[in-house]
Parts: C-alpha cells; structure tokens; sequence
C-alpha cells in the first residue's frame, strides 16, 4: 500500500468521522485526533521513502541490478520492523489503533480492536486500491520497455507523477 501524501488529511478525515459518527470513539475535540491520524499516515509515508532510499543505496554498493529493488525493499523493510506491500494495511491500522490508546484527544474508545481495525481498513483499502489502479495504468502504458530495467524505472516515475498529477495526487 502507497499512501499518498496529498490524499492524507481526507483519509484520516474518513477515518475518524466513521469511528466518531458510529459511536466508537468519542472525543471533544476531533480536529486533534484527525491530526494524531494524520500524523501516523505521515510517519507510515516517511519510513516507506526511507526503506526505499536505504534499498537503493544498497543496490548501488553492491552493484546489484534494479531488479532487485523490490527484494532488497522488502529485506531493507523487515529490518526496520516496518511491514509494506500487502501487509501494509495491516501494519498501519497496528499503529491507528495504538495511536487511539494513547490519545489525549480521545475520551473514551467503546469498540473493541476487531471492530475498529475493521472500521479503519475500508477507507484504507479504498486508498490501497487507487494505488494499485495507477499502476496498472503505468505499466499498461509502458508495454513496450522492459520491466526493471533503467529505461523503466525512469518512464515509470515519469509517467506515475503525470498521472498523478492530472487526477489531482
């Protein structure tokens, strides 16, 4: 899962209007545990940039092909204790939940872990499956280059951030 730094503050607006709204969570003032939301995507956002700036630092040191990017992301990863990919979702609410424990800006939490890692994975799947969309748009459009390969991974981010960019990412 790829969250989107632009897409941030709408999810955890999601997120805390659907625990607020259903009576989960209460809380005085919202705005403060839409913020401590926020914060953990954010920090979710940062150690997925830092995995893979470690992985590629890796590769270049030992000379490996970009091929391996994703294997050595995924080594790079579970080093740190970070999950990503499909685990990711389930590493970030790990972290929600946490977070809501230990908020002051929540009053009372009156569901059980189950229903509120149930209640917080929709918006996060929504957003999960915008990003697996996009890249399969990328790779649709980029048939005709060989995957991993510099020329890819270049025309890759090239054409991602164009379409990122006119869908408003």
């Amino acid at each position: 899962m790829r969250l989107h730094s632009a897409k941030i503050p709408d999810l955890a607006k999601q997120i805390v209007d659907s625990l607020l709204v259903q009576g989960d969570v209460e809380s005085d003032n919202p705005s403060e545990v839409r913020a401590d939301v926020q914060a953990v995507l954010e920090q979710y956002v940062r150690d997925e940039q830092q995995i893979v700036e470690r992985a590629k630092e890796v590769l270049a040191a030992r000379g490996l092909p970009p091929t391996d990017l994703s294997r050595i992301r995924r080594l790079v990863a579970q080093e740190r204790g970070i999950k990503i990919g499909d685990e990711a979702i389930d590493y970030v609410l790990d972290q929600l939940i946490e977070m809501l424990m230990h908020s002051q800006s929540v009053d009372e939490i009156f569901a059980d872990d189950v229903t509120l890692r149930r209640k917080m994975r929709d918006p996060l799947r929504k957003h999960a499956q915008l990003d697996d969309e996009l890249h399969a748009e990328v790779k649709n459009q980029l048939k005709h280059v060989k995957e991993g390969s510099t020329l890819w991974e270049v025309e890759y981010q090239r054409m991602l951030e164009d379409i990122r960019r006119r869908k408003g990412l």
